[in-house]
C-alpha cells in the first residue's frame, strides 16, 4: 500500500512539473528553422492562400475546434494594422496538412513569424503576448539605418504623456 502511494505521488509530481514546463513554453517564439539552417524554410504567397507582407508576414495556423486561435487571430491582425509594411494571413492546418505536415505543425494555434522572402524567422505554439509578437517583428524589420523599426514601438506621439 505505502508503494502504491509513493508511485502515485511520484506520477503526480512529475506530471505537474511537465505540465508547468509546457504551459511555460506555450505562446513562447522559438528561433525557426531560418536561423537554425543553412537552407530556410521559405513559404510562398501560393502556400499560404494570401499575400506575403512587404516587409513581413504572421501567419497563423488555425482549425475551427482550437479555443484560443480566435483570440489570436483577432492580436495579430491588430499587430498587423500597427506595423506599416506587416501583414497577417490564416491558415485552416485541417485543409491544408500537406502544409502542416511539412512544417511540424502540431499544435493550433501556430503563430509563424516570415521575413519579406517568406522565410520562418520566429515560431511560436500556442497563443502568443502582444509584447511578443511585437519583439518578434523586431527582430525582422529594420528601417534604412539599420534600426529596428518595431523593437520600442510607440503608441502616440514622441511626448510623454500627461496624467491627469
Amino acid at each position: 500500500m505505502t508503494a502504491g502511494l509513493i508511485a502515485l505521488v511520484v506520477a503526480l509530481a512529475a506530471a505537474s512539473g511537465l505540465g508547468l514546463a509546457m504551459r511555460r513554453r506555450a505562446g513562447r517564439f522559438q528561433r525557426g528553422p531560418a536561423a537554425r539552417a543553412a537552407s530556410p524554410e521559405v513559404l510562398t504567397e501560393e502556400d499560404l492562400g494570401g499575400p506575403l507582407g512587404p516587409q513581413a508576414t504572421l501567419v497563423q495556423f488555425s482549425t475551427a475546434f482550437c479555443a484560443p486561435c480566435r483570440p489570436t487571430r483577432q492580436l495579430l491582425a491588430q499587430v498587423a494594422g500597427m506595423v506599416d509594411g506587416v501583414s497577417h494571413v490564416e491558415v485552416d492546418a485541417a485543409e491544408r496538412l500537406d502544409l502542416v505536415r511539412r512544417l511540424r505543425i502540431s499544435s493550433t494555434p501556430t503563430v509563424l513569424v516570415l521575413d519579406q522572402q517568406g522565410a520562418i524567422v520566429k515560431r511560436a505554439s500556442g497563443m502568443p503576448r502582444k509584447a511578443d509578437v511585437i519583439a518578434a517583428l523586431g527582430t525582422v524589420i529594420t528601417v534604412p539605418g539599420g534600426q529596428s523599426q518595431v523593437a520600442s514601438p510607440r503608441w502616440g506621439s514622441d511626448r510623454p504623456v500627461e496624467r491627469a
